[in-house]
């Protein structure tokens, strides 16, 4: 297996159309299958980094600030931004595009977290990512503090460990 690989070379891209059966009651998408449209896209993305299997650990929070309509065409976009032992984290961008209208926009930015496994479902080590462009290496570097916040609110980590946290709060011991 690969020591190393680009970030660029896990890029995904999904496109779907909003159909009456993945709306609710407004007309909008529901969010249960936005949910599992970024899932699919982020594993993809995950999967192309490290040529294995993978399960999703964790998603970071998902806000439904933007609705996106029936018969919208919906484009996810999603990448590793950084890779740990066993686990990768993916950021996933989500644009609606009402195509007669000539609108497009932005609607959701969340991070998962993917878990690379042997066929025993046992955690297997990825490769280490290589950020190139300005994006991918702050991406990569906000990873670790990103990583450090879900151990701790999962209880995982201590927050006095926390040492990538503490630098962005300026925490030091008295």
């Amino acid at each position: 297996m690969a020591k190393q690989k680009f970030a660029k070379e896990s890029i995904t891209i999904m496109t779907e159309m909003v159909l009456p059966n993945d709306t609710n009651t407004l007309n909008n998408l529901m969010g249960g299958r936005l949910m599992h449209l970024m899932d699919i896209s982020a594993a993809i993305a995950a999967q192309k980094h490290c040529n294995r299997i993978v399960v999703t650990a964790s998603a970071d929070s998902i806000s439904f600030k933007q609705p996106i309509n029936l018969g919208n065409v919906v484009t996810l976009r999603s990448q590793v931004t950084r890779a740990f032992n066993s686990s990768m984290e993916v950021f996933i961008e989500v644009t609606a595009e009402d195509i007669p209208a000539r609108k497009k926009i932005m609607t959701h930015r969340a991070y998962f977290t993917f878990v690379a496994v042997d066929q025993n479902g046992k955690p297997i080590e990825v490769p280490e990512l290589v950020p190139e462009t300005p994006e991918e290496i702050e991406h990569f570097e906000g990873a670790l503090r990103r990583r450090q916040l879900r151990l701790v609110l999962a209880k995982r980590m201590k927050p006095e460990d926390a040492v990538e946290l503490k630098s962005i709060f300026n925490l030091t011991e008295k």
